[in-house]
């Protein structure tokens, strides 16, 4: 019940995501120090926070309804955060942030939710 609640809440986030990010792009890359963007740039946040983030949202969704489907979708979102989680890492090292947020936080972030689709869809196996 608790982890069915868990993937409920990722489902949100990807939601909020995207719709914030289709919305309002530079409200996303602000998070990270850039307050304003061209149009290339808006297109970019538009596209890989707002697309992809509402494209993932709906096969979470499709993964609750389509039992065959289950946990090969559970299983791709998990490792697409833990790939997020890892490059977050990786910047860590080159970067050394000396902030929790929001590096650290979206590393937690992404590592948490990882986790949570993950441990669902190796209950569906």
């Amino acid at each position: 019940m608790l982890l069915t609640i868990a993937v409920d809440l990722v489902i949100v986030f990807f939601i909020g995501m995207g719709l914030l990010s289709l919305a309002s792009p530079e409200s996303i890359s602000r998070i990270n120090g850039t307050p304003t963007l061209t149009p290339a740039g808006r297109n970019e946040i538009r596209a890989v926070y707002g697309g992809f983030g509402l494209a993932v949202a709906a096969v979470l969704v499709l993964a609750l309804y389509t039992p065959a489907l289950h946990a090969g979708i559970l299983l791709a979102v998990a490792a697409s955060l833990a790939g997020m989680a890892a490059g977050r890492l990786v910047a860590a090292l080159v970067e050394r942030p000396t902030a929790f947020y929001p590096s650290w936080f979206y590393c937690g972030l992404e590592t948490a939710m990882a986790v949570v689709l993950w441990l669902q869809a190796s209950r569906a196996v």
